[in-house]
């Protein structure tokens, strides 16, 4: 074959190419694409036949050669267009052609997950351990062996969502109002001196606003020991909110009231909006913000525990993630943690 008898093969292949492709239907352009451009289709192997010419001659016949292969492809793309056929390779494609190109945007973690972290660094710096339990939990561990009695008006505070299920015994199952179980079910199976933090979700029927939510983050602290005093928890909290907020953060107790626990306390740090200035809407003008329940723990919940209350004591403190990470990222709606919004969260990374 020579130079001439090429480029007309090559005419041929195109004006029979394109006259066949306007004529093929949605079903037929597979074969099509086959029949000229696949392995063994006719342009396909007229360019093998390239070898057998001088180079000179071959970079020549070579670029009319591609250009017509680049003209078929685009001819077909939009005869597929037409046609539908290209929709429904997409439909077979296992590629998401909807995920954003390279570079890839990088992820990141959320601020929620973020602050649970540091919060349990913050403590297993003082010799914490890490726990975990059940979001769905037994009416015991929940309630009654936290000295929550079943006719015990502090129930009403934390009113929950309850399942369709009963456990073991018999009893109720629902999806935990705090962390504190976990404490009931670390001591039931350890024997003293326990340190452990736990931090996970917890659910109450509350509606949903600025600083309330039906579904939150808790998390949940104990230490029991021989001699425990509330001096022991007031140097705890101390040093975690001076490691968190830095060592300008000053520490507050006030006298509360939760059943697991005697004396109790409710644990405020000063404001990191306004510096104690008091001339700030988040504290309210007071200069404190409350972030902790916290007391030493009942004797009720020692020995329900299997421990002597006579040779033990502890001390224990539960906080809300939103409220730090609020804090630790200026936010002042607990919505905007929720809503996903990557305007957002990009900013507070």
């Amino acid at each position: 074959m020579n130079q001439d008898d090429w480029k007309a093969r090559l005419a041929l292949i195109r004006d029979g190419s394109l006259s066949a492709l306007g004529k093929t239907d949605a079903a037929g352009l597979a074969e099509f694409e086959t029949h000229y451009l696949g392995r063994k289709g006719e342009l396909t192997l007229l360019l093998r036949d390239l070898k057998d010419f001088p180079v000179e001659e071959r970079k020549i016949l070579g670029a009319l050669g591609n250009a017509l292969k680049t003209e078929l492809s685009a001819a077909l793309d939009v005869r597929k267009a037409e046609t539908g056929a290209g929709a429904a390779d997409l439909k077979k494609s296992r590629l998401d052609l909807t995920l954003a190109g390279y570079p890839f945007p990088q992820g990141s973690l959320h601020p929620l997950t973020v602050t649970a972290n540091k919060m349990c660094d913050g403590f297993q710096k003082l010799g914490f351990s890490i726990a975990d339990g059940p979001l769905i939990e037994e009416d015991y561990f929940n309630f009654e062996a936290l000295n929550f009695a079943p006719d015990h008006p502090a129930r009403d505070m934390q009113d929950t969502f309850y399942v369709d299920l009963k456990d073991a015994k018999g009893g109720d199952l629902l999806l935990r109002t705090h962390t504190s179980p976990v404490q009931i079910r670390a001591m039931k199976s350890q024997e003293p001196p326990l340190r452990v933090v736990s931090a996970g979700r917890v659910f109450r029927s509350e509606a949903v606003d600025a600083s309330h939510s039906f579904v939150f983050h808790q998390l949940e602290g104990f230490y029991v020991d021989r001699n425990v005093t509330m001096a022991d928890l007031k140097w705890t909290l101390e040093a975690f909110m001076k490691d968190l907020f830095g060592s300008q953060a000053k520490v507050s107790f006030s006298p509360s009231f939760f059943p697991f626990v005697e004396p109790g306390a409710q644990v405020a740090v000063s404001c990191v909006f306004c510096k104690g200035s008091g001339a700030c809407p988040v504290c309210k003008g007071t200069g404190w913000l409350e972030l902790l329940g916290a007391g030493v723990i009942h004797p009720n919940v020692i020995k329900g525990c299997g421990y002597d209350p006579e040779k033990w004591s502890g001390f224990a403190f539960g906080a809300g993630i939103e409220r730090f990470a609020m804090l630790l990222y200026g936010i002042r709606d607990m919505r905007m943690l929720y809503e996903n919004d990557l305007r957002i969260l990009k900013q507070i990374q």
